[in-house]
C-alpha cells in the first residue's frame, strides 16, 4: 500500500441519546498527543441522527475535524449501517489511525470495519503511542493471560486500529468555544438494504452497581481464602461508603459476580482511593486500576507485585489489619458527624 495517502487521527465518538460516551472524550484526549506527535489533525466521526451539534463538544475536547453522518437511518446502532458509513468515510478520506472505545459498541464496529477494509486491529489497548517519522501506531496491551504487556504493530495497512478501555486515557480539559471544520457525509442507504430491524428499546428498570462510577473501591483477592473470607471487604466498603472490587480469581471462584471485577478482563477504574487487599498483583490486574488516586495494598506477601504499583503499603494479615482500619473508620467517620451536628 502506499502510506503517503493516508493522513490524520480519527476516533470514532459514541453517543447515546445525544450524549457523547465518557470514552470518546478520553480519546479525543490521547488522538490529540498522537496527532501533534505526527503533525496532522485530529478527526471525530459522528453517525447518527440529529447529532450534528456534537461537533462543538468534539472541539472543546481537542478535534480538527467533525465527519458528520445524520440520517435517520443511524438513529439507532446496528453494524451494518454504521460500518457502512465508516467504510464511506475511511475510503474517502483515508486516515492513518482510527481508534474506538472498547464497549460493546466500539468493539463490535471496529472488528466489522478492520475485516472489511481489511486492515489489523489490536483490541483492549491500554496504552498508545506512534512514531513520529514512521507514523507507526504503537498500541499496547496486556499478554499471556496478563503476564506481559505487548505492543502491537500494523506494518504493512492502513488505517492502523485499536479499541480502547475506558478510564485508561483522560479527557482533555475542554476549551469553550473552541473551533473546527464540519464535514457533512451521506450515503445512499435504504432500510430495506439493513438486514437488522430495530423492534423495541428496552431501558433497565434496576441501578445497577457501577464499580467504574466509585470514588472509593475496596477490592479483595484469593489471598483472603474463601468466599467467607471475602465479606471482610464487604465490610470495609460499607463503613466506608465504597464499592466492592475483585480480581479475576475472586470472580473465577464465584465469590461475586463478573462486574466486579478490576482488570484488563473486567473493568477499568479510576477511584479517589483503591484498597487492594490479598490481591497479589497480576498485570491484568494492575492495568485495571493503576490510574486510582490513591492505591493501598494489604498483602502478607512483602515482594507481591502489588506493592510497586501502591501508593501505600501494608504487609501483614488482613484478617487482622482490615478489622483495625474498621474500627478506627467508624470511630472518625463518628466523630466527624458528631462535629458536623455542633456545627449546624
Amino acid at each position: 500500500m502506499d502510506f503517503q495517502d493516508y493522513k490524520g487521527v480519527w476516533v470514532f465518538i459514541e453517543e447515546k441519546d445525544g450524549v457523547i460516551a465518557p470514552v470518546s472524550l478520553e480519546l479525543l484526549g490521547a488522538g490529540r498527543k498522537l496527532a501533534d506527535k505526527r503533525g496532522v489533525e485530529l478527526g471525530g466521526i459522528l453517525i447518527g441522527e440529529n447529532i450534528k451539534s456534537l461537533a462543538a463538544t468534539i472541539f472543546e475536547y481537542g478535534a480538527d475535524i467533525a465527519y458528520v453522518y445524520d440520517q435517520p437511518i443511524f438513529k439507532h446502532y446496528r453494524t451494518e449501517s454504521f460500518m457502512k458509513a465508516l467504510l464511506d468515510c475511511s475510503n474517502k478520506h483515508k486516515p492513518e489511525i482510527i481508534l474506538f472505545g472498547a464497549t460493546s459498541t466500539g468493539k463490535d464496529l471496529a472488528s466489522a470495519v478492520a475485516t472489511d477494509l481489511p486492515t489489523g486491529l489490536t483490541a483492549d489497548t491500554t496504552e498508545l503511542d506512534v512514531e513520529e517519522e514512521t507514523g507507526l501506531l504503537l498500541a499496547s496491551r496486556p499478554a499471556f493471560g496478563g503476564n506481559i504487556m505487548a505492543t502491537i504493530l500494523c506494518k504493512k495497512y492502513r488505517p492502523q486500529m485499536a479499541t480502547v478501555r475506558s478510564k485508561v486515557m483522560k479527557a482533555l480539559d475542554p476549551q469553550p468555544g473552541r473551533k473546527g471544520e464540519v464535514i457533512e457525509e451521506k450515503i445512499s442507504l435504504k432500510e430495506a438494504d439493513i438486514r437488522t430491524k430495530v423492534l423495541e428499546i428496552v431501558k433497565e428498570t434496576t441501578k445497577k452497581v457501577r464499580i467504574d462510577e466509585a470514588d472509593i473501591i475496596v477490592a479483595g483477592g484469593k489471598g483472603l481464602g474463601s468466599a467467607e473470607g471475602f465479606q471482610l471487604i464487604h465490610q470495609l466498603a460499607e463503613t466506608l461508603g465504597g464499592a466492592v472490587g475483585a480480581s479475576r480469581d475472586v470472580v473465577e471462584a464465584g465469590w461475586v459476580e463478573h462486574a466486579r471485577q478490576v482488570g484488563q478482563t473486567g473493568v477499568t477504574v479510576t477511584p479517589k482511593i483503591y484498597f487492594a487487599i490479598g490481591i497479589s498483583g497480576a498485570i491484568q490486574h494492575i492495568v485495571g486500576m493503576k490510574n486510582s488516586g490513591l492505591i493501598i495494598a494489604i498483602n502478607k506477601d512483602s515482594e507481591a507485585p502489588i506493592f510497586e504499583a501502591s501508593h501505600y503499603g501494608i504487609v501483614g494479615d488482613a484478617f487482622e489489619i482490615v478489622p483495625i482500619l474498621i474500627e478506627q473508620f467508624k470511630k472518625a467517620i463518628s466523630r466527624e458527624e458528631v462535629s458536623h451536628v455542633r456545627e449546624v
